[in-house]
């Protein structure tokens, strides 16, 4: 068998009906799919049932331990030449196992691949939204996959492929429970394994459904990226910081902001009460603030805004696409800030540092 899908899933029934029955409808059909069950409460078992007939499918269902060693729990259990590793809600469109194998034409010294992920016509306005944010140069400078990167393409796990000799050799995914897919691309290349795009080979992938999940989400992705340096020295770089960046500088314009409110509003007590002439130096210094510290801000939106509209053909989506890029730049940055002062300020190891989130 060449290929081995596996599927970590925890309480999303419907989404793995949706990538099940995009499964039955590949062109190419020479794989086994793995559903593992991670400790859920609402489980897919009766969803994986009515697929019995149509796929080569195994169903496990253990305790709560994460998405990474889910996956390995998986792997132990598949038989195909190459793993892929997907994430439950995402969908494939027909020819995704026949565009990966072109790619392995292409790039037979190839020991792993990823590929991109998309929204899908179907997907709410919100859905819509928030995959633009994650994958647009605008927001997260391309790094997620594409052709336009401002970073060298590690290959994610809501769409992974690997050898399966490549990975017994380095013993699957870590025991982190975020960023352990980003670790395990590291592993690869520092293992001196080559690792390839297919941009061909994307997935329609649903992402968080509303804002405060997705802020959630970016948030712990944040914190990932501290512990992924400290583990992987040297694998920082400047599109990693651009979100602390741009968190601080919108911090720096809602400050400036207030201080030049405060000095308008003084300035028009003082003009109201005769105690200064109407040009006083309040009113015109604060205006001068006001507007230094909301446009940069009305500008980027404005960017956001008319590329999003272009990209998905709706004005509703172009419009929530600025608050999916802010909750995107400034989730992550904060989770940034707040691992770098856990664990590069006050020096506390991985898991004390974020014992009651990260693990159980």
């Amino acid at each position: 068998m060449k290929y081995s899908i596996i599927v970590p899933v925890y309480n999303r029934p419907d989404e793995v009906n949706e990538l099940l029955q995009s499964l039955t409808e590949q062109t190419v059909k020479d794989f086994e799919v793995i559903i593992v069950e991670d400790g859920s409460s609402t489980t897919c078992e009766d969803v994986c049932a009515k697929y019995r007939e149509q796929l080569d499918l195994k169903y496990f269902m253990k305790s709560n331990s994460g998405p990474g060693q889910s996956r390995n729990y998986g792997a132990e259990r598949s038989q195909g030449e190459w793993l892929i590793i997907l994430d439950s809600d995402v969908v494939l469109p027909k020819e995704y196992l026949w565009r990966v194998e072109c790619g392995m034409r292409n790039e037979k010294s190839m020991a792993a691949f990823g590929g991109p992920d998309a929204s899908h016509p179907s997907f709410t306005p919100v859905q819509k939204a928030i995959s633009y944010s994650m994958t647009s140069f605008f927001t997260t400078g391309g790094i997620r996959g594409g052709k336009k990167k401002l970073d060298k393409f590690y290959p994610r796990s809501f769409n992974m492929g690997i050898r399966r000799d490549v990975y017994q050799q380095l013993g699957g995914f870590s025991k982190m429970r975020f960023g352990e897919d980003i670790d395990f691309s590291y592993r690869i290349v520092e293992a001196g394994h080559h690792t390839c795009l297919i941009p061909e080979a994307w997935v329609w992938h649903k992402r968080r459904t509303d804002f405060r999940k997705f802020y959630r989400q970016v948030f712990n992705s944040g914190i990932a990226r501290i512990n992924l340096t400290k583990r992987h020295p040297g694998t920082l770089k400047l599109v990693h910081l651009l979100p602390t960046v741009f968190t601080l500088g919108v911090i720096g314009c809602l400050l400036l902001l207030l201080v030049g409110a405060g000095l308008y509003i003084q300035g028009e007590w003082l003009d109201a009460n005769g105690l200064r002439p109407t040009d006083n130096m309040h009113q015109g210094v604060g205006f001068v603030f006001c507007v230094l510290a909301l446009f940069p801000l009305l500008l980027y939106s404005l960017i956001i805004f008319i590329d999003s509209t272009i990209r998905n053909k709706s004005l509703w989506v172009g419009l929530l696409s600025i608050p999916a890029a802010f909750t995107q730049l400034m989730g992550y940055g904060f989770g940034f800030l707040k691992a770098w002062w856990k664990r590069c300020v006050r020096k506390q190891d991985e898991f004390t540092a974020f014992e009651r989130t990260f693990y159980k």
